[in-house]
């Protein structure tokens, strides 16, 4: 992939500003979230909810994802940390202190994750509702639209992939040149993983596990196993390096491991517990 080195990450200027791609994936990707999801709101497990109330509370779930998303990359990936730590204001800011426009990069999965779930057990808990469920229809929606997130990096020029060994013949035709090297197209690598991979196994999980949580459990398992896998492809963050042979984003997949096993017995253990109460 020679073409890549010259790829323009912005897609245009509006009124001197310029638009990247990976913005411009984001939205889809979010879009993309809703969208999949009604697809399975009609299923019977999702009967007693309605498309208005699910729209309602997507909207809050994804303003849990960016805040915490965004939150998230600050602690645990930005070295400016402490400077954000002082001026908090620039956290969400698209301008510097200085005043200059460079819009707002650096996003953390599992920071997401942790802004999706405190958004989520706020409202339906306001509202209400049952939250596990309307976590399974989301755990439906999210690993398709997540492959436009990994594609927006990909076209963003970063989380580059680490550097081809000539031992590995497979993956040489398919390497992306950076500065002079030959290298894993991780993003991509990590949308067939993370995306296509994961939503396949939760579609057919979903006929095999009807109690309330099983979705999002297994979605959570999934997808820290299939990262897991993808960071074996992925460069570490130059400001983290590795922690022995893993990287941060191992380490927090692990963590996310064993809370999702965690949430998936605790959700059987509570199927089991109300059946027999009736």
């Amino acid at each position: 992939m020679n073409w890549y080195e010259h790829f323009n990450p912005v897609a245009f200027e509006l009124f001197g500003l310029k638009v990247h791609w990976y913005g411009i994936t984001y939205i889809i990707a979010l879009i993309s979230a809703l969208f999949f999801s009604l697809l399975f709101i009609r299923e019977k497990r999702f009967h007693n909810i309605t498309r208005k109330s699910f729209e309602d509370f997507f909207i809050v779930a994804e303003i849990g994802i960016l805040l915490g998303a965004r939150l998230g990359y600050v602690l645990i990936y930005s070295p400016e940390r402490w400077e954000y730590f002082t001026h908090p204001w620039l956290i969400f800011s698209p301008f510097d202190s200085m005043g200059n426009f460079v819009g707002i990069s650096g996003m953390s999965y599992h920071g997401g994750v942790v802004g999706f779930l405190v958004a989520s057990i706020v409202y339906t808990y306001y509202k209400n509702l049952p939250l596990l469920r309307y976590l399974d229809l989301m755990a439906l929606g999210v690993p398709l639209a997540y492959i436009f997130g990994r594609i927006g990096n990909f076209l963003n020029h970063e989380l580059y992939g680490r550097i081809i060994p000539d031992s590995d013949t497979f993956w040489k035709p398919y390497g992306i040149l950076i500065d002079g090297a030959l290298r894993y197209p991780s993003q991509l690598i990590e949308a067939f993983l993370e995306g296509f991979v994961v939503f396949w196994i939760v579609f057919f999980a979903r006929k095999r596990f009807l109690f309330d949580g099983a979705l999002i459990s297994i979605y959570a398992m999934s997808y820290a196993c299939m990262r897991f896998i993808a960071e074996f492809y992925r460069e570490a963050d130059v400001q983290m390096g590795y922690y022995g042979f893993l990287t941060m984003g191992q380490i927090l997949s692990l963590a996310m491991l064993i809370c999702a096993l965690a949430l998936f017995f605790y959700a059987k253990h509570l199927q089991t517990s109300q059946k027999g109460k009736q």
